[in-house]
């Protein structure tokens, strides 16, 4: 067996291999080195997904029972409010903006920030048409 046929066989098995990959080596990885960094803030991070990790199943299964049970209808609720509005009007849904955690001055950013800082790149016809067009869309049929 040659290298060729073992990478044909990681090729064909990524998928499989790419979970454990991910959710164990890198953060055991990780977590080596932040105990031996003097930083804090990477040691609060791996802990924390370590104290994670075991609810995951449970948060998944949560969520998947949310969007698969008629009772909830939560699938239609993501297709509602995300999927379709980035179909029906892409230019008008900016499903990529966060906003940043601190403004220039270093206070947290809120949504009036946000507002505040679309008017001033894009004007105020813009933010007001933006949110006549939002309205259509939460109007009940």
């Amino acid at each position: 067996m040659g290298a060729g046929s073992f990478l044909k066989v990681v090729l064909k098995n990524f998928d499989v291999l790419a979970g454990p990959v991910l959710s164990l080596a890198y953060p055991l990885y990780a977590s080596v080195r932040a105990i031996e960094s003097k930083s804090p803030v990477d040691d609060q991070q791996w802990l924390t997904y370590w104290v994670l990790i075991p609810i995951w199943p449970y948060a998944k299964l949560i969520l998947t029972s949310w969007l698969v049970i008629p009772y909830f209808s939560g699938a239609a609720y993501v297709y509602e409010h995300y999927v379709r509005p980035f179909f029906v009007n892409p230019h008008n849904v900016n499903i990529w903006y966060v906003p940043s955690r601190k403004d220039s001055l270093g206070k947290p950013e809120d949504i009036l920030t946000a507002a505040e800082k679309y008017i001033d790149e894009h004007g105020t016809e813009a933010f007001e048409n933006m949110l006549s067009k939002e309205s259509d869309y939460t109007m009940d049929p």
